[in-house]
């Protein structure tokens, strides 16, 4: 999340108006994040997210998330529902630009997430994989292996600003992942981005993921791998470690709806690289892209070098569990 655009009362009573809301009472921007612009929007006392999309979410996709998320509500899963404006459409636009209101999910994401929070979100991931086997929608996705080797030449001849040796790691570890990623693993539609500020609690317990602009269907162990990244690596970026318990509740938690195969199992180091490289290089294309008078905090990029060496230096599946 983040704000791009810029709004001031008028024009967001502008865009309720869009919908079957009334007064507004208050509006207040989401800085954290580097992809879409986020409001909380306040309207008789009930807070919704207004979202304006930006950058890398295409139009054409904006129908898939909404459904997406639509269905999940139906089936009882925890996650922003969108309204439908005066067209009965969840989509409309503003100054040229496509937006939503969703329903507000209530809680706080965890910045030190425990062991039992791991396990949590492991059995919710697995409930996503299992519901979403049902839906009849379907989107690739646009940063798979196949876009990395292109977002590396945009920015080859720019990271080494960032970091001296970055143009020549990028290149080893995308070489050993393109000559060994894996074909025809069980796949489905995946959420795509599950990092902590996208997994809310609220009394230590999980009230709903949100942010589902990167989901796609992908391996659903590559979500494994997104999860590892993104939730079980401790300490600061100098000195990461990676936490095995918490990857091995995480995995107690998914097996309870859903078990890894052979080969998925046997992927997972390689997945787990894939996926360390493709966060690297989307942060440093941003970091090197900033839109100038955008209010974000761009992501830093390096910590994710750490990870690639752990990722490179695993054997097997065991390496993550114990």
């Amino acid at each position: 999340m983040a704000v791009y655009t810029k709004l001031n009362r008028q024009e967001i009573e502008s865009i309720i108006s869009f919908y079957s809301l009334k007064k507004l009472d208050s509006f207040s921007p989401i800085e954290e994040g580097i992809e879409n612009t986020n409001y909380v929007i306040v309207v008789e006392k009930i807070k919704y997210i207004l979202t304006i999309f930006e950058k890398r979410v295409k139009e054409y996709d904006l129908p898939f998330f909404c459904e997406l998320i639509s269905l999940l509500n139906k089936t009882g899963f925890k996650c922003p529902k969108p309204l439908l404006n005066n067209n009965n459409s969840p989509i409309s636009s503003f100054k040229n630009k496509k937006l939503t209101i969703l329903s507000f999910i209530e809680g706080k994401s965890k910045i030190n997430l425990s062991p039992k929070n791991c396990k949590s979100i492991g059995i919710e991931t697995a409930r996503l994989h299992n519901l979403t086997k049902k839906f009849k929608i379907k989107r690739e996705n646009t940063l798979s292996i196949t876009s990395w080797r292109n977002i590396f030449e945009s920015i080859k001849d720019s990271c080494n600003k960032i970091h001296k040796d970055l143009p020549r790691l990028i290149e080893t570890n995308l070489r050993d992942v393109e000559n060994n990623w894996p074909k025809n693993l069980p796949r489905g539609i995946i959420h795509a981005d599950l990092f902590q500020d996208n997994i809310m609690f609220k009394d230590d317990d999980i009230s709903g993921f949100i942010d589902f602009t990167f989901s796609c269907n992908e391996f659903y162990a590559f979500e494994i791998a997104i999860c590892f990244n993104a939730l079980c690596f401790d300490g600061n970026k100098n000195n990461l470690s990676f936490n095995a318990t918490k990857a091995k509740k995480f995995m107690n938690g998914y097996s309870q709806f859903r078990k890894l195969n052979d080969r998925e199992k046997e992927s997972i180091k390689v997945l787990s690289q894939g996926s360390a490289l493709r966060f690297l290089l989307t942060r440093v294309f941003d970091k090197i892209n900033t839109v100038e008078g955008a209010i974000v905090k761009v992501k830093d990029p390096m910590e994710y070098l750490v990870r690639l060496e752990f990722h490179k230096n695993s054997k097997n599946f065991e390496d993550y569990l114990f």
